[in-house]
């Protein structure tokens, strides 16, 4: 289950117009994927009030960019997560934060062995930009998506 949304970013103390970011803590357990998910798609809910988005798959890609980040985190980071989304003046900034400071590699995808390997292929196919950001406790995700 999600922690409470922090300070200036929680959803619930803006007004429609005024939402432009959202901060969440995951304890990085499987359900947490899930939560992760429906949390920012609350955050696209709101933030598409005012201003929808340029193309109907930006929703869908977001959801998805986001779904993938968290799955990699609870599947290679143990311990908590943090999801950041902000709008920006074209998109929305999504990033993912873990305590593995090891970079993600792509992997081949071998559906033969379930499937797997294709989410960091989709998380660069649908993003505008992707970055890696190193710190001494985990990594920064920092992924740009058009809205």
């Amino acid at each position: 289950m999600a922690s409470e949304p922090r300070g200036d970013d929680a959803l619930a103390h803006h007004h429609d117009e005024d939402v432009k970011s959202l901060t969440t803590v995951f304890p990085g357990e499987l359900p947490d994927v899930t939560d992760a998910r429906l949390a920012a798609e609350e955050f696209l809910r709101v933030l598409s009030r005012p201003t929808p988005p340029s193309a109907p798959e930006h929703w869908d890609d977001i959801l998805l960019v986001v779904t993938e980040l968290a799955a990699n985190a609870v599947q290679y980071a143990p311990g908590p997560f943090e999801l950041r989304m902000r709008r920006t003046f074209d998109g929305v900034h999504v990033t993912m934060s873990d305590s593995n400071p090891r970079p993600p590699a792509p992997r081949p995808f071998q559906p033969s062995r379930g499937g797997g390997g294709i989410g960091w292929h989709l998380v660069h196919t649908l993003s505008d930009q992707v970055s890696v950001v190193g710190r001494s406790d985990g990594k920064d995700i920092h992924v740009f998506l058009p809205w």
